[in-house]
């Protein structure tokens, strides 16, 4: 006989996760338990920051990470899985929930919250009775690592969860298997695998657009080797920006939306798209015009539904990422393709680019260009650093103008919530604690989630922001010109713009370090000093409220 705590707490330790992220009360005989297993519970300031920071500590790992909140908080929690749902991140939230015997009675704070986890959650259920915790934890974890990853939820019986009080003839065993993403390798179809090399050998001008399904396959030495077989050009989603270092001589950059615009040219010059670990999605495609439907496509992912869901395949090859372009790898044979004339394009089209941005890329100017942040980070991130990007116009500048130059550095990145980046990178910190971990972020994304600075402080977790602080959210400046005819007016400016505020000092008053830069030239000399600082520091780099970022190029 063990009480539910107990089980919980040796299946949490089983599964080899070493923090938690969560609001209490929740759960508190289960965190008291998880104390003797080592397992850090980082006890954050809400809910969302939690399951921000479990997601990012799941990306950065390829293991759950795992969320608690009482049920009073789990609405907010549920809001935190959209980013980690969006993402195909494996995060797991544990909630407490209603108790049956009095449901309808108007017990304090009493709302019905599993419908909440519905569409944000692979699998969500409610833990009834303690005999349940040990299946229960055991599917959600399952769930979560399995096929195409994504969240799982399990509501624990009473406000707080208190069904782990209670004792029971208890199997806390684990299955290592659904430990860490992928559990298994499911094995392309041999025919399908052919037929795509057939594609990829006899086309002109292929292109390869590799997504985060490559990452989480840990298949981007694949993807590059067969880049570099069969001479093709890489571009790549947002996700899977880290998939090949951006100054391979084939990476051509980040294409859709958010995007470099090199990246969607080459797209569409292509007589040959495959996809590799993409869901083809509106910001990887720019809503479906790069490419433009009716391209030949050969598409590679481990979602049966994901194949052929917004453009018709040539072929289409149900596996794991790394496991496909091994077998293409494999089928080729060691002579290199000779596509000179559409690596010459390619190159040139980067090349254009760079020309085109290199003035702001290199500026001098005060208030500082955000593309020179972006520079002084691809030139002085550590080369095993992980760079943590919000989405808006953080997300626009990095996935544009910032390059990995290793193989080991990590890029991650916002799935669409202003204000993930920073507790995220928080998480990603925990899961690499001997890495440096840097988060790129506006003040516009900063205020969400400011309190845990403090978080970071109590917690020693010790990441490196860099906030692009133009006192606006000033990726809203041309909606709402255009909301207002067509011209900045005074009242129009003033529903995209903030007052001006330090945030180094800010970050001082809750004891982390903070350093202001207000001159291009300071902006290498504060990250090497916030490298070497064994404290969560805040770079606060006044920018240029009027820059904007390219918008972009179909």
């Amino acid at each position: 006989m063990m009480t539910g705590a107990r089980a919980l707490a040796e299946m949490v330790d089983g599964y080899g996760v070493t923090h938690v992220f969560m609001v209490p009360a929740v759960l508190r005989r289960t965190l008291a338990e998880l104390e003797r297993f080592g397992v850090r519970r980082i006890h954050t300031h809400g809910e969302k920051p939690a399951a921000y920071m479990a997601d990012g500590y799941a990306r950065m790992s390829g293991r759950p990470g795992v969320c608690m909140a009482q049920a009073v908080g789990a609405l907010n929690l549920a809001a935190g899985l959209r980013d980690a749902h969006l993402a195909s991140s494996p995060v797991i939230a544990l909630s407490g929930g209603r108790d049956p015997v009095a449901t309808g009675k108007g017990v304090y704070q009493e709302v019905d919250d599993l419908p909440a986890f519905v569409n944000v959650t692979k699998f969500s259920a409610e833990v009834g009775s303690v005999e349940r915790i040990p299946d229960l934890v055991r599917q959600a974890f399952r769930s979560a690592v399995s096929g195409r990853p994504g969240p799982a939820h399990l509501q624990f019986v009473g406000n707080e969860g208190q069904v782990d009080l209670e004792e029971g003839d208890l199997d806390p065993s684990v299955e290592p298997r659904f430990a860490s993403v992928p559990p298994e390798r499911s094995l392309p179809d041999p025919r399908a695998v052919a037929a795509a090399i057939d594609l990829l050998e006899r086309a002109e001008r292929p292109v390869l657009v590799a997504g985060g399904g490559v990452r989480a396959s840990w298949a981007a030495g694949e993807l590059v080797a067969v880049a570099e077989r069969l001479s093709i050009p890489v571009v790549t989603s947002l996700n899977g920006k880290d998939t090949i270092p951006g100054n391979h001589p084939l990476c051509v950059g980040v294409v859709g939306t958010y995007s470099r615009s090199a990246a969607n040219r080459v797209v569409n010059q292509a007589d040959l798209v495959c996809f590799v670990g993409s869901s083809t999605g509106s910001m990887t495609t720019h809503f479906w015009q790069v490419p433009e439907p009716g391209v030949p496509a050969i598409q590679i992912d481990i979602d049966p539904e994901m194949l052929g869901r917004n453009y018709p395949l040539r072929v289409a090859i149900n596996a794991d990422a790394r496991e496909a372009l091994a077998a293409i790898l494999g089928g080729t044979g060691p002579t290199r393709a000779s596509r000179e004339e559409w690596l010459a394009t390619a190159r040139g089209e980067v090349a254009a680019w760079r020309r085109q941005h290199l003035g702001h890329l290199r500026s001098d100017a005060v208030p500082i260009r955000p593309e020179r942040i972006c520079t002084e980070l691809t030139d002085l991130v550590p080369d095993d650093a992980c760079v943590v990007v919000d989405t808006g116009h953080a997300g626009m500048w990095m996935g544009g103008m910032f390059d990995t130059r290793t193989p080991e550095q990590r890029y991650l990145r916002s799935a669409g919530h202003l204000g993930w980046a920073f507790p995220a990178a928080l998480g990603a910190k925990c899961a690499a604690p001997d890495r440096p971990v840097v988060c790129f972020t506006g003040d516009a994304g900063l205020w969400y989630h400011i309190a845990e600075i403090e978080t970071a402080v109590r917690w020693g977790i010790n990441t490196v922001t860099v906030v692009n602080n133009n006192s606006s959210g000033n990726q809203s400046a041309r909606g709402f010109d255009r909301a207002y005819g067509g011209e900045q007016t005074p009242e129009g400016r003033r529903l995209w713009t903030f007052t001006d505020v330090d945030f180094a000092a800010l970050a001082e008053g809750m004891g982390a370090m903070g350093i202001r830069v207000e001159e291009p030239g300071q902006i290498g000399p504060a990250l090497d000093r916030a490298l070497e600082a064994e404290r969560p520091v805040i770079i606060d780099v006044v920018t240029d409220v009027e820059a904007m970022a390219p918008l972009a190029v179909v």
